[in-house]
């Protein structure tokens, strides 16, 4: 409680909450909008409202711009409503399988954006790394915050406010493990837990880069394409060895260490966190759930972090209209087939954008907002992750076992697989205790 302000008359300041996302999901399982065309006409009004709120006031504003669904929708939407020219920011690489610069590039041209391209090399990602422990005050571990803040650095030197698509996934199923996982756990939920593990075990034994030939080949002869096909097939491994349950599916999806007591000495047991608070009653389809717990957990503790700290470091203000509170109530009022069918998600974003920008511009596989780090500390990061992984420093303190991290960094190193999702919350840590401590 605080005391009262000066000439106040009705007593102490009091807390209260005055939006609930368990409300909102509620709210929305009670009143679902099922119809498609009621659904679009109600997403543009609130959506492009969102952004009209957002970009007035006179800053200068520009648009994240990666040329994926979520960012291109919400700069397709500001252009309208701008008379001139929205300015648009982007990073590019030399690797292609992360580099999606291209794409953001043919979008701002159909929508005549003023387009600013940065082009990342791991020489700059090392001039970022020393930077981390300071910007963000904590041993925070997306490796994506080193590219979120260059391009913010970008954007900064031009606008005073970017607006970004964060959200979209979360609210109108965009990421993969909302039609993988269900599906996944439909095919394997009747197996007797052994047999699972086996099949596991088996796709694991093939190496990333094998897993990766395979789809390329798969490609070339009509099949999917699939973006990091080893990466995922590795993701898809760990659950079936581990998962009892939907949710533990979730969880393990989501997991870099899935049993992170190893590497930490003395602990028997992964402390609670908001994954085993009860979800919303009535909420049981799998997609949903995985939606939800990304809506409390992974959004607010890492993608929302991320930016802000990233941009706010350099003087940026960032805003997500997918986050304004109607956006929200309205997302989870939308019949699950309005968000995911047929294995595609975000079909409500689709279908706004598409009256807006050639299909063709934006369908591809989806990539995410990452960096090839994992091949830099084979390489040019090497001497750094060396020093911070070296078995003296990780056993400093008795916080870490030395044993499990050495034996993933070698396997890593190896190239046998890509622990980069790993080792890199170990590498954050490290860092910002030699920063700080």
């Amino acid at each position: 409680m605080y005391p009262p302000r000066p000439g106040a008359t009705d007593g102490p300041l009091s807390i209260r909450r005055w939006w609930s996302l368990n409300d909102a999901v509620s709210a929305g399982l009670r009143d679902p909008i099922t119809d498609a065309g009621a659904a679009d006409a109600a997403l543009e009004d609130v959506l492009g409202a969102a952004i009209a709120r957002m970009t007035a006031g006179g800053a200068s504003t520009g648009a994240f711009l990666s040329g994926g669904i979520d960012s291109s929708l919400v700069t397709a939407l500001m252009q309208e409503r701008s008379t001139r020219p929205v300015q648009t920011f982007t990073i590019g690489f030399d690797e292609a399988a992360f580099n999606e610069a291209p794409f953001a590039a043919d979008v701002a041209r159909h929508l005549g954006t003023e387009h600013h391209e940065m082009h990342v090399t791991s020489a700059d990602a090392r001039e970022v790394i020393p930077l981390l422990p300071d910007l963000y005050d904590e041993p925070f571990a997306d490796s994506s915050q080193v590219p979120t803040h260059l391009v913010a650095r970008a954007a900064r030197a031009q606008v005073r406010v970017a607006l970004s698509g964060d959200a979209g996934d979360e609210l109108f199923g965009g990421y993969n493990r909302y039609f993988w996982g269900p599906r996944i756990w439909d095919r394997i939920a009747w197996m007797p837990r052994p047999l699972r593990r086996a099949l596991g075990a088996g796709i694991a034994a093939v190496p990333e880069a094998g897993w990766d030939r395979l789809a390329g080949m798969a490609g070339r002869v009509g099949g999917p394409r699939v973006v990091r096909a080893g990466n995922k097939a590795h993701k898809v491994a760990i659950p079936l060895r581990h998962a009892a349950s939907v949710d533990d599916l979730y969880r393990s999806l989501v997991s870099q260490w899935h049993d992170p007591t190893r590497a930490i000495p003395g602990a028997n047991e992964e402390p609670s966190t908001l994954l085993d608070d009860p979800l919303p009653a009535g909420l049981d389809d799998p997609a949903a759930r995985m939606m939800v717990q990304d809506q409390r957990l992974y959004l607010p503790d890492d993608g929302l972090v991320k930016v802000d700290r990233a941009a706010m470091g350099i003087g940026l203000a960032t805003r997500a209209p997918f986050l304004d509170p109607e956006v929200v109530t309205l997302a989870h009022r939308l019949a699950l087939p309005l968000k995911i069918e047929s294995g595609q998600g975000k079909v409500a974003l689709r279908r706004l954008l598409y009256a807006r920008v050639p299909r063709e511009l934006i369908e591809r596989p989806k990539a995410g907002f990452g960096i090839p780090v994992g091949d830099w500390i084979r390489g040019p990061l090497r001497p750094w992750a060396e020093d911070l992984l070296a078995p003296a420093r990780l056993a400093e303190g008795g916080l870490l076992d030395p044993a499990p991290i050495r034996r993933t960094w070698n396997e890593h190193l190896s190239g046998r697989r890509d622990w980069i999702t790993r080792l890199w919350p170990v590498l954050m840590l490290q860092a910002w205790r030699a920063r700080w401590e």
